[in-house]
């Protein structure tokens, strides 16, 4: 649940509460929220991330992460004390570019510079020891100053340095990473660079990437990325691979180096489909199970 309040000043404040609908009721006119009975230890585990949400936020001062100025407890529950910011998901423009059916969904030059500051945001969660781990389109605000803005850290976690998988498995299909499926497995900032790229793949196709766990049994990323050959550069189009390989030791090494990467890139390269790869394609099309060597 998320309040527009106002201070004594007339300033607006967003303030976030934890009242997760499947685990509480309240009447109207209560303040104290009700937890249904049998679900006490899972609303305990929820409210302890919502809590570690405003912990993490409240030390990061970065204009492309949502900000935290405080965050207590009162009601028997938590809440969060944010700035007020007003503007559209990316996940809002990229389905609006999609119904226009053209080739392109975003202009290259938008994916990079949008994509750009998302990695800026990215940078100063790991700087401060932190894992966004649910990094989407619907968690990225376009302001109306054009600020690209990282919200929703339900899924954070201070993991950098830490081995244990998350207590729980939260995560969005085509934007997770295999490693948020695997028990066992430890997220880190590969993790959220997967994700960096699932996003780009987005808004050049207007769609989420194939999941995750369905790429290790049968990946058709290659093919999703060979469709894109000509319309979007080599160069991108190597980026996006680069940061969805599959193992996490192929990806990028930090945000900052893929960062580097994205801005040191020389002259961009569009090359054509050869005859074999629209075959293909046509193949592909025709029967989607098909075998890659045929």
């Amino acid at each position: 649940m998320v309040y527009l309040a106002r201070d004594p000043q007339g300033q607006p404040w967003a303030i976030k509460e934890y009242l997760p609908k499947d685990l509480t009721w309240r009447l109207p006119g209560d303040l104290t929220a009700h937890v249904q009975p049998g679900k006490e230890a899972l609303y305990q585990q929820g409210l302890k991330a919502f809590f570690a949400e405003g912990r993490c936020l409240a030390q990061i001062s970065h204009p492309g992460v949502v900000r935290v100025v405080n965050f207590f407890q009162a009601n028997g529950t938590v809440y969060l004390v944010m700035n007020y910011l007003e503007g559209s998901s990316l996940q809002d423009f990229i389905t609006t570019a999609r119904q226009l059916h053209q080739p392109k969904v975003l202009r290259e030059s938008t994916i990079r510079s949008l994509t750009d500051d998302v990695l800026s945001g990215v940078c100063a969660v790991h700087q401060h020891q932190w894992l966004h781990l649910d990094i989407k389109p619907a968690n990225l605000l376009i302001t109306q100053q054009n600020q690209v803005v990282l919200i929703d850290f339900g899924t954070a976690r201070a993991s950098l340095g830490q081995r244990q998988s998350p207590a729980r498995t939260v995560y969005t299909p085509g934007f997770a990473a295999p490693e948020m499926y695997q028990s066992g497995a430890a997220p880190g900032p590969w993790t959220d660079i997967y994700a960096w790229g699932a996003v780009v793949y987005a808004c050049m196709t207007g769609q989420a990437p194939q999941e995750a766990v369905k790429r290790l049994a049968s990946d058709r990323l290659d093919l999703g990325l060979l469709r894109l050959r000509g319309i979007y550069s080599d160069n991108l189009l190597c980026l996006v691979a680069w940061c969805m390989a599959l193992e996490p030791q192929a990806r990028p090494l930090s945000a900052l180096a893929l960062q580097q990467a994205l801005r040191e890139e020389g002259e961009r390269h569009f090359s054509r489909l050869s005859w074999r790869e629209k075959l293909r394609l046509e193949l592909d099309a025709l029967v989607p199970d098909a075998p890659d060597g045929l």
